[in-house]
């Protein structure tokens, strides 16, 4: 086969084209990654396809007259935010029907409290980099950046800040930089320092089930040094939606009325909250599964010349792969390369220098079911493929 040509198109869709020639016949693939992804065979992340099979298999086990919630009130829905603050060792907690919502809401709650409106989290929180500047809008809230945006925020950090705030915001693990996280000591120590100068703190737990077999403790361990915490049913928990904020009877209360403020009070959250409650009742004892088959799909990544994971060893069922090569280029390779093997890596890429890029691995049930002959096999093609493209 000749050498492959590589044309990128650029527009909405970014489609890809893949234009090889092999005895005089063009041959033309015009797929995007995600495309190519989902086409394939065995895919190495996640929990699955997100389709309405998942909501299925959820409303199959439950009984069909068991009673909706209204507004946020009913069995269904107060048992389920009492099994949940049980779990994380807080006094209440309330169902959201987003992450977002509840935890510009927790700061709010905070900030009146303090009558303080600044408050201080990680250069790529959430709320800075995929909130559209919420925090601010909404609620008149000044966010204060702690820490380089490569590294979690440590003790000193928090020393060193010069405003007043009324909450510091702690993320774990720090998604952006991927899943890294600072030791339980450290965590204990700002937690400490906090309660001595007045400042409540605040943990976005979105994937807070995933840190605890790196962590050795129980989630009301990790959540007894934080004021509050949001946790998400979405991520490695697979649900469809929804979110819970837990804390103090008070603060919920208060977060009940900006519930209703912010929309979120909808007259039935019942197909989020069941999807929640089983997935989590089906996933959560298989955290520590994930996070050492992640240990071994990242070392298999760190095996490959020009492929490096972030961290070097994962702390939880996430972790970045860095390759040497830009978007641009390693996206045609990779749609060939799924449509050969029948193994999809990733479906997206994220520039990080004009000669590199990345993407996000997070184990889930999909992982045990590739054959690691294949993907040994696959990971090694995509050496070759990344080894000729660099040295053309």
């Amino acid at each position: 086969m000749e050498k492959a040509l590589f044309h990128i198109k650029r527009n909405y869709v970014s489609f890809i084209e893949l234009i090889v020639r092999e005895k005089g016949v063009l041959f033309v693939s015009k797929k995007t990654l995600i495309e190519a992804f989902k086409n394939t065979s065995y895919q190495l992340v996640g929990h699955g396809n997100r389709n309405v099979q998942v909501l299925k298999e959820v409303f199959e086990k439950i009984d069909g007259y068991v009673e909706s919630d209204i507004y946020g009130t009913g069995k269904v829905i107060e048992n389920f935010q009492a099994k949940i603050a049980s779990f994380l060792g807080k006094e209440e907690a309330v169902f959201f029907p987003s992450g977002t919502m509840a935890q510009q809401i927790a700061l709010r709650i905070w900030c009146d409290e303090r009558d303080v409106q600044a408050v201080a989290y990680h250069p790529l929180s959430h709320l800075e980099i995929h909130e559209e500047d919420g925090l601010r809008k909404l609620h008149g809230i000044t966010p204060i950046l702690l820490a380089e945006k490569d590294r979690v925020i440590e003790l000193e950090d928090v020393k060193k800040l010069e405003d007043d705030i009324a909450c510091l915001l702690l993320e774990l693990p720090q998604r952006e930089i991927g899943g890294q996280l600072p030791s339980f000591e450290t965590l204990e120590d700002i937690s400490k320092y906090c309660k001595d100068n007045g400042i409540k703190l605040h943990l976005d737990g979105a994937r807070l089930y995933e840190i605890l077999p790196y962590y050795e403790k129980s989630a009301e361990e990790i959540c007894a040094l934080f004021d509050s915490v949001y946790i998400s049913f979405y991520k490695g928990i697979g649900g469809i939606a929804g979110a819970i904020l837990a804390g103090p009877k008070d603060f919920i209360q208060e977060s009940k009325v900006w519930k209703r403020r912010h929309g979120g009070d909808l007259i039935s959250l019942y197909p989020y909250i069941l999807s929640a409650d089983y997935n989590f009742d089906l996933r959560l004892h298989k955290m520590k599964q994930y996070y050492e088959n992640a240990k071994e799909l990242a070392e298999l990544y760190n095996s490959v010349e020009m492929i490096t994971t972030k961290p070097l060893v994962p702390v939880s069922n996430m972790f970045h792969v860095h390759i040497d090569l830009p978007k641009r280029e390693l996206e045609p390779l990779l749609v060939e390369l799924f449509e050969k093997t029948g193994i999809g890596l990733t479906s997206h890429l994220k520039d990080v220098t004009d000669e590199a890029c990345y993407y996000e691995v997070s184990i889930g049930d999909n992982y045990p079911l590739v054959p690691k002959d294949q993907l040994q096999k696959a990971l090694n093609e995509l050496h070759e493929k990344i080894q000729t493209t660099k040295g053309e």
